[in-house]
């Protein structure tokens, strides 16, 4: 996919994987659309199957931190741990280590970027699902609002996050997007560890 030439946006999905997330992916697989999940350490284990899973239909997998504290109150040997305990949980599930990681909050600093290691991907348009809960909200403004190149933040540990997800993917290929995961939104371009993208 060269997002060079076709107009393309990138759902993610964070806090999970949950008792929401398997619908998710089957909406997801229905639509032939791919999305990047954001994952906490801690919920890894007991849906390994789903991650599993992600990997396998072509979502990406990305670290969200261990327990999603707010990494610029923690020292750096803190955030290196709630790093480190999420790539091999993931990895340990799925085969697959992240690359991308989300800070929790969006919280982070010159300190805890270079602790962390790794790109810092953060959003476009926030969806604020986790406030409102509503399914028609959370799809006119996942329809509405994402421009080109743009990261949507939604949230599959809610129900109505997920219950607009099919609605949200069907108005963006209206709207002539291709979906895409965050790293082949980026296909071509280095990202810097510690870095924020998309930058505002």
């Amino acid at each position: 996919m060269d997002c060079a030439k076709a107009k393309c946006v990138a759902l993610t999905f964070d806090d999970g994987p949950g008792e929401y997330t398997a619908h998710l992916l089957d909406e997801l697989k229905q639509a032939d659309a791919r999305a990047t999940f954001f994952m906490l350490g801690q919920n890894v284990h007991a849906h390994r199957d789903l991650v599993r899973r992600m990997a396998a239909e072509g979502h990406e997998l990305a670290n969200h931190s261990w327990s999603h504290p707010q990494l610029t109150s923690l020292s750096s040997a803190g955030v290196r741990s709630q790093v480190r305990r999420t790539q091999e949980a993931i990895k340990e599930a799925s085969g697959v280590e992240p690359t991308l990681f989300r800070p929790p909050y969006g919280a982070t600093d010159a300190r805890v970027g270079k602790a962390i290691g790794m790109p810092l991907i953060m959003w476009s348009v926030d969806s604020l699902d986790w406030r409102y809960r509503s399914v028609a909200r959370n799809a006119r403004v996942g329809v509405r609002e994402p421009r080109r190149d743009g990261v949507v933040l939604y949230h599959d540990i809610h129900e109505a996050s997920v219950e607009a997800a099919p609605k949200v993917v069907a108005g963006l290929k209206r709207r002539g997007f291709t979906l895409v995961t965050v790293s082949e939104l980026y296909q071509g371009k280095q990202l810097k560890p510690g870095r924020l993208y998309p930058k505002w």
